[in-house]
């Protein structure tokens, strides 16, 4: 059996910051910002970060699995330290988001959903980024770029290489 999660002292102090912003009987509404929380400090949204969600929470697991499971932004499983998300809608469609993804898969070695070897670049499509008008768009990690080319794309992938 795989032993508990437990946060970091210093996660630990945000997560009783995250609850004491809700009444004690509606602590159950922390859920989302605690699951960001457990995001940032395992990488990813595991059964075990959920049982630690759930336990700050006094709910089921199930119940926190059913809310990381709904929302895209939960990665369920380890993700590249850089994740790459290319949006595939039709506003950016129509400016060469294939292009742009088609680039990137060729750049990294990878395909939709994978991670490159060195675990550094993980490459998805996404919906939507609200940013029709400046398309194609990338998102990398929580910074957007905007109108995008193959060569912007290499200056950016370029910067996240070096560090």
């Amino acid at each position: 059996m795989t032993a508990p999660l437990e946060f970091t002292d210093a996660a630990r102090e945000r997560a009783v910051e995250i609850l004491s912003r809700y009444p004690a009987e509606y602590k159950k509404s922390a859920v989302v910002p605690l699951l960001h929380l457990a995001q940032e400090e395992w990488g990813y949204i595991s059964p075990e970060a959920m049982a630690c969600v759930a336990g700050l929470i006094d709910c089921s697991p199930v119940k926190v699995a059913e809310i990381a499971t709904f929302y895209p932004m939960f990665n369920k499983e380890p993700v590249g330290e850089n994740v790459l998300a290319v949006c595939h809608t039709l506003p950016c469609a129509l400016t060469g988001c294939a292009g742009i993804f088609d680039h990137l898969s060729e750049r990294l070695g990878i395909g939709l959903g994978e991670t490159t070897e060195d675990g550094r670049f993980t490459l998805r499509k996404s919906e939507c980024l609200a940013a029709c008008d400046r398309g194609p768009v990338l998102l990398v990690n929580r910074r957007l770029h905007t109108h995008l080319t193959p060569d912007k794309v290499d200056e950016i992938i370029d910067g996240l290489e070096e560090g």
